[in-house]
């Protein structure tokens, strides 16, 4: 059973509710949006039903779902959701480029990727300073000396980062530096660190696990939610299938699937999916005409000595094609740019 509060429903309201469905021998998950508060309920829903929860202060709706993932299915909220890091909207309305380094490997060249993204159009930085990596003989990652990095260039550029986060030992300190977490393909069923980034209070961005199915991908979305935290962003990134001729097979066809069975917004990465430069482009073609509400892509000034996927990171001239591609099919399927509604002090 889900309730959704009122947009003005106070503090107290809430802990008015939980404390009744607690009395009661249940559990209350609260769950924090950008306009309202869920309550999330486990325990006797036949009990529940008797408790006239709908009349309570506050309370806007009490649904009983049938769906394992409660707080992130449209049954309980119809509505599609908007996401927003540090004012960018990720969204139903728009299209977000998000762009920047796989790896950071330097301050140089992190902030040249950046300033290459923000040429292209880019709204949010992507840079990562924790690799998960297949091998343990290759680049890991800088850790904090790379959040470090990633905060100085936003510091130039204005652009909000979006990193990974391996552990949920990092989460803290990622949080701190970062405006959105990432938790990568490996990570995907990593409940402690899924709880983690949920208890963060900071916007997630949760890409789908290579051999996972579309259930089994909210289901992990569902543990964040759970945790407090409804400010997540799905995305698709390619599944393992039997195909060589790709990094990964890019499932397009989940973005509808998903959009009509979740509220949360969908993003699509063509880099990891294809794998190859040349591939790029198409895929986040297909993504805008698709309905992703953004994309994420690769982007290094020097492709060739990159310490992490130089074979699929975009330069400038792709960056030219790219700014071109997106601003014609987002006018296409009338939506707006995903750009920052207030200042990068806020």
């Amino acid at each position: 059973m889900v309730i959704v509060m009122l947009p003005d429903a106070e503090p107290e309201h809430v802990d008015a509710v939980v404390a009744r469905v607690e009395a009661a021998g249940g559990q209350a998950f609260v769950s924090r949006g950008m306009n309202r508060v869920i309550i999330g309920l486990v325990g006797d829903v036949e009990e529940f039903s008797t408790m006239n929860l709908g009349r309570m202060p506050g309370v806007g709706q009490v649904t009983r779902v049938s769906t394992e993932y409660k707080l992130v299915s449209r049954e309980q909220h119809p509505d599609r959701s908007s996401v927003y890091v540090r004012g960018v909207p990720i969204g139903p309305d728009t299209v977000t480029l998000i762009a920047g380094p796989c790896a950071v490997e330097t301050p140089d060249q992190t902030l040249a990727a950046a300033r290459m993204a923000q040429e292209a159009g880019a709204t949010l930085l992507r840079g990562g300073a924790y690799k998960p990596r297949t091998s343990p003989y290759q680049f890991q990652g800088l850790g904090e000396k790379g959040l470090k990095i990633l905060a100085e260039v936003r510091q130039e550029t204005g652009l909000p980062v979006v990193t990974e986060v391996v552990t949920a030992s990092d989460v803290p300190m990622a949080a701190s530096y970062a405006d959105m977490l990432q938790i990568g393909t490996r990570n995907m069923q990593n409940f402690a660190l899924l709880q983690a980034v949920g208890e963060a209070r900071v916007p997630v961005m949760l890409k789908r696990g290579m051999s996972s199915t579309i259930k089994e991908w909210l289901m992990a979305a569902e543990y964040i939610a759970q945790r407090g935290n409804l400010e997540i962003v799905l995305c698709e990134r390619g599944i393992r299938t039997f195909e060589t001729a790709t990094r990964n097979t890019l499932d397009i066809s989940a973005v509808p699937v998903v959009q009509r069975l979740s509220h949360l917004p969908v993003i699509i990465d063509p880099s990891h999916s294809g794998g190859k430069r040349e591939l790029v482009l198409p895929l986040s073609k297909a993504a805008i005409v698709v309905g992703a509400d953004g994309i994420i892509v690769d982007v290094h000034p020097e492709p060739d000595t990159a310490l992490c996927d130089g074979a699929q990171a975009l330069v400038h001239e792709d960056l030219d094609e790219l700014a071109l591609a997106v601003a014609e099919l987002t006018a296409y399927t009338r939506r707006r740019p995903g750009r920052r509604r207030y200042s990068a002090a806020s």
